[in-house]
């Protein structure tokens, strides 16, 4: 029996792991790159060995490095998680031939399925139906397609291609994302079918000749290829789920199949079922299938890798009961392209979960996160900081269990996908189950943030008002005075933010009684939402009124447009309640050093506080593009003094393991361009100055 378990990997699969673990009494082993000494899976092993480096290549790839480790600490098993070398054939021989016990598949299914062409050639001799595939681009001539890596997965190396035009480039980008993520830039290139569903089934064998299939997910819902919702089971016809059991069946015994596996298919819409690939490790998406199946799938891995047989009630898909909808938390932001982001989480709080990564029955919630208050997010790795996984008596209800969760998490300190995930659970064409891949491509709607526009100024009113307090709370003397307080009461107190989409200055006045007297904000224009013009301040109140609103918190840009009133019920540092217009409306405040985060009833805004005397040094100069974080520049597509219109690319930007274009903000000629291909740049880096025509 498995003694002491190494995991070759880091992060939230680390941590589900060693949950594991735990339960069934097995000592564990955690490797880690510096960047991730001071990370939760690093705390929760039993003994940690340090690989020097950050990138992948010094530290997660290192075959040598890790089986070292296992030598040093004593392991007699190795489980690969997923990412990195988790579906890499000569690791998984490089720990047989140690003497370890290897937590996955053979290495000889693993080489079989890890060149998807030759697994294409291999499964569709078994019977698995396929899509029309070429090697050489220049035998193409009906679009669209899809450029894919051939090793590798999780969407990296894809490329859409619509016309003729645009393959050559495909190809040559996909080739250079798949050779820095995989170390091979081998493509290959497949019929892109529209409106097709991504459905995958689970797959479960054992050393004793049993290979079962544990039900459908549907995986649709995808950002540049990559999954962010997945549900299980897929709601599908009963015919199109038996053919789907029976070909991934198929795929997994024409390889002799062990351990945890998934094969993945397109579902056209007029029924048809083609194989895209299959994944020879668990996946991302498990926890939808535990919580529908009562298993747990990392300790059915530890079973079998230690021979024993697959229990009877994972052989048996009619087990499933209820739904599960799982979400991916990325450190993102969609409205600029699914840029990257990264810094300190300085909270993340999600409310109503029941378990972290483990099983549980009857309506609740499961977080299995990388990160907690205090983690650092940076450049190295993926963008992924957890799974939120709600499961329920009926897929409306989980659906609607998930989007409340996700809506009042305090997710503080770095942009995460958060806002967009709970609109798509909310959207009409997602409970109707009126999904495909394309979803994000035609739905704009679900990239607004959830805080509507109009509801801004009163976030940071309310973030003025908190902080205030919160001086006060800290003064050395005087502390008994209100906030806000000021010898010349005529005079408002006046705070500026930099917001979501521009500064917003933020003026307001409280009377002796400690109640808001007038305020009035003059926002910066959203994206989003008309711009506000800024308002006069309200006429001072009656001797029967506790406050007036003076800022245009609906919004409304017609001069005689109303404003509700406004009045202040309670205030502290970490609080703040509003009477607006006889709603109360309740906002938690949380600051760290100028940044203020705001949570509310309609959605949360991040909001950093300016200086009230700014270093003109610390201006740009009008046309710089500027680097939104750390990254290598791959290419370099301008030279200075050439003339280029809006949209066009001038390099691009590695990080987080994808390609991140650089693209000209309106008609100009470049004026300067301080980096080279090769270079590595800081977060706030100039990469090109375009002087606008």
């Amino acid at each position: 029996m498995i003694r002491r378990l190494l995991v070759a990997n880091r992060g939230e699969i680390a941590r589900r792991v060693f949950a594991t673990c735990r339960a069934l009494g097995v000592e564990t082993v955690a490797v880690h790159a510096d960047a991730d000494a001071d990370a939760p899976f690093v705390a929760e092993a039993d003994h940690a060995v340090r690989l020097p480096g950050n990138t992948p290549a010094e530290t997660y790839l290192r075959i040598d490095l890790i089986l070292d480790a296992a030598r040093r600490t004593g392991a007699d098993a190795v489980h690969p998680g997923y990412g990195f070398l988790a579906e890499n054939a000569e690791f998984a021989a490089a720990v047989t031939d140690a003497g370890l016990a290897w937590v996955g598949p053979p290495p000889k299914a693993i080489a079989a399925m890890g060149d998807k062409m030759a697994a294409k050639a291999l499964l569709a001799e078994a019977g698995v139906p396929m899509l029309p595939t070429w090697t050489d681009a220049d035998e193409i001539t009906d679009f669209p397609v899809l450029v894919k890596a051939s090793a590798g997965g999780g969407g990296r190396g894809m490329r859409v291609v619509r016309d003729a035009a645009g393959l050559a480039e495909a190809v040559a980008s996909a080739r250079r994302e798949a050779a820095g993520a995989f170390g091979d830039g081998t493509v290959f290139i497949e019929r892109y079918v529209e409106r097709g569903r991504h459905v995958e089934v689970q797959i479960f064998g054992d050393t004793h000749g049993t290979v079962a299939a544990l039900g459908v997910r549907d995986c649709s819902i995808q950002r540049r290829h990559q999954k962010i919702v997945e549900e299980a089971p897929g709601v599908l016809p009963a015919e199109v789920r038996e053919r789907l059991h029976a070909a991934a069946v198929a795929a997994g015994r024409a390889v002799d199949y062990v351990g945890a596996g998934t094969v993945e298919f397109l579902l056209a819409p007029d029924g048809e079922i083609y194989f895209l690939e299959m994944n020879t490790r668990l996946q991302v998406e498990h926890p939808v299938t535990e919580l529908c199946t009562g298993l747990d799938l990392v300790r059915l891995q530890l079973m079998v890798a230690e021979g024993q047989a697959l229990p009877e009630n994972a052989t048996d898909p009619h087990w499933m009961r209820g739904y599960a909808i799982e979400v991916r938390l990325c450190a993102e932001d969609p409205a600029q392209g699914w840029r990257p982001a990264t810094g300190t989480v300085h909270r993340f709080a999600v409310p109503g979960v029941d378990r972290e990564f483990g099983n549980l029955r009857g309506i609740g919630l499961r977080l299995d996160s990388g990160v907690v208050d205090g983690s650092t997010v940076g450049v190295h790795y993926d963008s992924m900081l957890a799974k939120v996984i709600a499961w329920a008596q009926t897929r409306a209800e989980a659906i609607r269990l998930l989007a409340g969760a996700l809506a009042r998490a305090e997710l503080h300190g770095v942009t995460t996908n958060r806002d967009l995930l709970v609109r798509v659970l909310r959207s009409r064409e997602f409970g109707a189950v009126e999904i495909d891949t394309g979803f994000l491509d035609r739905h704009e709607e679900v990239f607004a943030p959830l805080l509507p526009a109009d509801q801004l100024p009163l976030v940071a009113l309310a973030a003025a008002l908190a902080t205030a307090a919160a001086r006060r709370a800290d003064a050395p003397v005087l502390a008994g005075l209100p906030s806000g307080w000021r010898n010349v009461p005529a005079f408002p107190q006046v705070t500026r933010y930099a917001g979501p989409d521009g500064e917003i200055e933020v003026r307001y006045r409280l009377d002796r009684s400690g109640g808001l007297a007038e305020w009035s904000t003059s926002p910066g224009a959203r994206t989003d939402g008309p711009p506000t013009d800024a308002a006069a301040p309200a006429a001072a109140p009656t001797p029967d009124e506790t406050a007036t609103a003076g800022g245009p918190a609906s919004h409304e840009t017609a001069a005689d447009a109303p404003t509700p009133a406004v009045s202040l019920v309670q205030v502290a540092p970490d609080r703040v309640v509003l009477d607006v217009a006889g709603v109360r409306r309740a906002y938690r405040v949380h600051r760290v050093s100028s940044e203020v985060f705001v949570d509310g009833p309609d959605g949360a805004a991040s909001l950093a506080e300016l200086p009230r005397f700014p270093d003109p040094a610390a201006e740009l100069a009008a046309g710089s593009l500027v680097a939104p974080l750390p990254g290598a520049v791959t290419r370099v597509h301008v030279e200075v003094g050439q003339r280029v219109a809006a949209g066009d690319l001038l390099l691009t930007l590695e990080a987080m393991k994808l390609e991140h274009p650089v693209l000209a903000p309106a008609d100009g000629v470049v004026a300067e361009l301080p980096v080279a291909t090769g270079g590595q740049v800081d977060t706030g880096a100039v990469l090109a100055v375009v002087n606008p025509e």
